[in-house]
C-alpha cells in the first residue's frame, strides 16, 4: 500500500509532472540500454515528447506523418524484424484510426509493439468532441493479446516502461495531456496485472485509473470528514489483465465498490470490475465516468468545471459515493 498521507504532509508539498515528458525521457534511457528499441510516431513528436529519443538516437526515430494506418503497419514490420516498436500519437488517432491494422497486423501474430498514446479522455480540452478519445480502454482491452495500462502520474510511467520493455508483446499504455499530481515516490514499483492500494478504508472502494486517482484521493478526504465514510483508494493501473485477487479482497473487506475513470463507463474499467465481481464475488458497483455521450470544447482553465459537468469532479464522487451507500440500506 502507498501511505499516501506521508507522501503528502501539506499541500505545498504536492508536486505536478507531465506524463509526456516521462514517456520521453524514459524512452531515451531506455533506448541507451537497449540498442533493438525504436520508435514511430506521426507529426507529433514534438507533443509526445519522442523527438528528444529522435535527437539522441536519429536512426531509431520514424516521423511517418499523418497516416496512422501506416505509423501501426510499420511499427508491426519493425517488430517483425526483432525491433522492440513504440508507436505513439494522439489516442484519438490510434486506436481512433487504425483499429484493423492493430487487430491484424500487431495483435493477431502477437508483435511486439508498445503502443503508447496521449491526449486521452475529456482534458484535452480546446481540441474538443473530435480528439477526446473516451472509447479507447473499451476498444483495445476487447483484443486478445493486447494488455491495457493508465499510468497515474510521471513516476509510474516511469516504472510501468521500464517492466514492459522486457515483456514480449502488445501493450497499450494511455497517457493524459494535462500535468498530474504525483502520486508515487522512486521507490514505488509496479507489476503487471496487479493494482495499489493507495489509501486505506473500510466502508467502500474507490476503483481508479490515470488522472482520476487524484480527484478520488480529494473526494475520499470530503467523505470521511463531512460524512464519516472511510473509502480505500485503489489505483488499477492495470485493467488488462486486472487485478482480480484485489477486487474480491476489497469486496469482502469493504462490501460496495464504486468505479471512477475519464472515459466512457461502457467498456471501461466500471465494466472490466463489474465483470469480475459478477463471476466470482457479487456486489454493488457505481461506474462513475462519462456515461454515453462525447465531450465539448473547454479552454484550459475550464477543465475543472468540464469534468465536474461530467461528472468527474471530486463533489460529483461525492455525491455517487452517499448514494450508493443509500441504495445498499434499503
Amino acid at each position: 500500500m502507498v501511505n499516501y498521507e506521508l507522501n503528502h504532509l501539506t499541500t505545498s508539498d504536492i508536486k505536478f509532472s507531465d506524463m509526456r515528458s516521462a514517456y520521453g525521457d524514459s524512452l531515451v534511457n531506455l533506448g541507451s540500454k537497449h540498442s533493438n528499441i525504436v520508435c514511430v510516431g506521426g507529426d507529433t513528436t514534438d507533443s509526445l515528447k519522442t523527438k528528444k529519443f529522435g535527437e539522441k538516437f536519429p536512426d531509431r526515430l520514424f516521423n511517418v506523418g499523418i497516416a496512422e494506418a501506416n505509423l501501426v503497419s510499420i511499427a508491426a514490420g519493425l517488430a517483425i524484424a526483432g525491433k522492440v516498436s513504440f508507436a505513439s500519437t494522439y489516442a484519438a488517432f490510434i486506436p481512433g484510426r487504425c483499429l484493423d491494422q492493430i487487430r491484424n497486423a500487431i495483435c493477431y501474430p502477437n508483435l511486439d509493439v508498445k503502443i503508447v498514446v496521449s491526449h486521452a479522455g475529456l482534458s484535452v480540452g480546446p481540441d474538443g468532441a473530435s480528439h477526446q478519445q473516451i472509447e479507447d480502454i473499451s476498444i483495445m482491452r476487447s483484443l486478445p493479446n493486447m494488455r491495457v495500462l493508465v499510468p497515474a502520474d510521471a513516476i509510474s510511467v516511469k516504472k510501468l516502461l521500464e517492466k514492459i520493455v522486457h515483456i514480449p508483446g502488445p501493450f497499450y499504455v494511455r497517457l493524459a495531456r494535462p500535468s498530474t499530481e504525483e502520486i508515487y515516490s522512486e521507490e514505488s514499483d509496479f507489476e503487471l496485472g496487479k493494482g495499489t492500494i493507495i489509501k486505506d478504508g473500510n466502508d467502500i472502494s474507490l476503483f481508479s485509473c490515470g488522472t482520476m486517482i487524484s480527484a478520488s484521493l480529494k473526494a475520499s478526504d470530503t467523505l470521511k470528514k463531512d460524512h464519516d465514510i472511510s473509502c480505500r483508494v485503489i489505483d488499477m493501473y492495470s485493467i488488462k489483465p486486472i487485478d482480480s485477487d484485489l477486487i474480491y479482497r476489497c469486496t469482502k473487506e469493504t462490501g460496495s465498490l464504486a468505479t471512477i475513470e475519464e472515459h466512457n463507463i461502457i467498456g471501461g474499467l466500471g465494466s472490466a470490475i463489474s465483470e469480475v465481481t459478477s463471476e466470482i464475488c457479487p456486489t454493488f458497483v457505481r461506474k462513475i465516468g462519462i456515461r454515453d455521450r462525447y465531450g465539448e470544447s473547454a479552454r484550459d482553465e475550464e477543465i475543472d468545471s468540464l469534468l465536474d459537468k461530467y461528472g468527474l469532479s471530486p463533489g460529483e464522487i461525492v455525491k455517487n459515493v452517499i448514494a450508493l451507500k443509500k441504495s445498499e440500506k434499503k
